[in-house]
């Protein structure tokens, strides 16, 4: 079996806190605990294939027509679909980002080309770079993560307006992966969700896994304003990809407005929180937007906490990345405290040989 490239694997080793999977601290809604028992007595029948009152209640929760929404068994499924969807010959990546849109692009043949962020210029993300180098390669396709996965670092509306409006007029179809944009402190300046009709050549992905702490539920969603390439995905789809019980609980996780803000207070205090103890221990920390934090440190970090139970996500399968880079969600002030206790205790214990000799000082704020 090759090896699990993601977070979340808790099924493969002992642990007790998983920092590796970005998922809301605040566990599942009672709203959608209860819908998804309810779920049961409906599950029976096979699922309306078309998700009906999920993209009804989707529309009415974003604002957009129902027939410019598709769901999927998670955002991974509609990456896929959008890929065997699009056939692209080539497509162009931010790297380091997601790792599922080259998963899709390698598995469909594509031809796949890079726009690195670079260090020296705190993982941000450079426009000017990336027309370049779409000037040069000339894709079918280009993915775009905002905020980023695993810097969380977010760019505004009006860059990524730009990105589609220079996409347009060169025929390439733009995918952006809103999947963390409800983290942000305020999503709508940073989504082009309100302006699908302006960019038929952009599809807009979300999901429901990591705000709703549904990622064992397995639901994403999309939009776009081209019905055509909706219907190239579904074209590919595996039929009834979305269970009952999924679509029941997203339909009942769009009532939870007051969890959703309850979830942003939460994250974004227990985020400064992590980071301020990060830097304490001399770790290089990214000005993350979003419930996740990226910071560099000394390589084995992941093997270290394994040994007292605390997983953490290794970014060195990561393009651009290697062994010394790690992502962690941020969760509860309890959990947290912990977290940095045992974290402290682990470089304190003189593994590798100290902080001030194998963590790289300096703290990064760019």
């Amino acid at each position: 079996m090759a090896e699990y490239g993601h977070g979340g694997d808790i099924y493969s080793q002992e642990v007790e806190l998983d920092y590796s999977a970005n998922i809301n601290p605040l566990g599942m809604p009672e709203g959608v605990k209860s819908a998804l028992r309810s779920a049961a007595d409906l599950a029976a029948p096979y699922p309306d294939s078309a998700c009906r009152r999920l993209t009804e209640a989707l529309a009415g929760t974003y604002g957009v027509k129902r027939d410019q929404i598709i769901c999927g068994n998670g955002a991974a499924d509609l990456i896929f679909q959008l890929v065997y969807g699009r056939k692209p010959g080539k497509a162009l990546l931010i790297a380091p980002s997601f790792s599922e849109y080259e998963q899709a692009l390698r598995a469909w043949g594509t031809q796949v080309e890079y726009c690195m962020l670079r260090e020296e210029e705190g993982f941000a993300f450079s426009l000017e770079d990336w027309k370049r180098k779409a000037e040069e390669f000339q894709p079918d396709l280009a993915f775009f993560c905002n905020p980023n996965n695993p810097t969380g670092l977010a760019v505004k509306k009006e860059t990524v307006r730009e990105m589609a409006e220079f996409c347009r007029e060169r025929g390439i179809f733009l995918a952006v992966d809103e999947c963390f944009g409800e983290f942000l402190d305020e999503p709508e300046t940073c989504s082009v969700l309100d302006e699908l009709e302006q960019f038929p050549n952009v599809f807009v992905l979300k999901a429901f896994t990591k705000l709703y702490a549904m990622a064992g539920v397995r639901l994403g969603y999309g939009f776009c304003a081209d019905r055509q390439v909706l219907e190239s995905m579904e074209a590919v789809r595996q039929p009834w990809s979305v269970s009952i019980p999924a679509q029941e609980a997203g339909i009942a996780a769009l009532k939870e407005t007051a969890y959703v803000e309850r979830t942003k207070k939460l994250v974004a205090e227990q985020r400064a929180a992590l980071k301020k103890g990060l830097e304490q221990l001399g770790f290089s920390v990214w000005n993350s937007q979003a419930n996740y934090l990226f910071f560099r440190g000394p390589e084995k970090l992941k093997e270290e906490l394994l040994k007292r139970k605390i997983l953490i996500r290794s970014c060195a399968n990561y393009p651009g990345l290697d062994g010394r880079y790690y992502r962690i969600c941020v969760r509860t002030a309890g959990e947290n405290e912990i977290f940095l206790e045992e974290l402290e205790k682990t470089v304190k214990s003189g593994w590798p040989n100290g902080p001030e000799d194998d963590i790289l000082s300096g703290n990064q704020t760019d």
